[in-house]
């Protein structure tokens, strides 16, 4: 599994960029700064990082770069997401019952 992915998306505000991308299809620096609290220069460097970890990627585009998303990068965190979450539910389904099979005992009166 890729920690590049889990580090990237670690952090709000690149969280932030991957949903603004994701519903726009593509953006630049300059235009997601101007909806983030952030610099662009800021910008640039998370998309960097995005980019790194296989989470957007960019085309030069005059003297910008568009970045899109690239939501194949995902397919491994939600396989692995999906996997816990089973085995999750299994030991809390497992806790369930011994807790539901334990109420069954009975306890003694309590004194008055």
């Amino acid at each position: 599994m890729s920690s590049e992915v889990f580090f990237a998306l670690a952090d709000p505000t690149r969280r932030q960029i991957i949903e603004i991308l994701a519903e726009r299809g593509s953006g630049t620096a300059t235009a997601l700064a101007s909806e983030l609290d952030i610099t662009r220069q800021a910008v640039a460097k998370h998309l960097a990082l995005l980019a790194a970890a296989g989470l957007a990627s960019g085309k030069k585009v005059g003297r910008e770069t568009r970045f899109a998303p690239q939501p194949e990068a995902l397919t491994e965190v939600i396989d692995w997401v999906a996997k816990v979450e089973g085995e999750w539910k299994s030991r809390l389904s497992q806790l369930a019952e011994t807790a539901v099979n334990n109420s069954t005992i009975q306890q003694p009166p309590a004194a008055q």
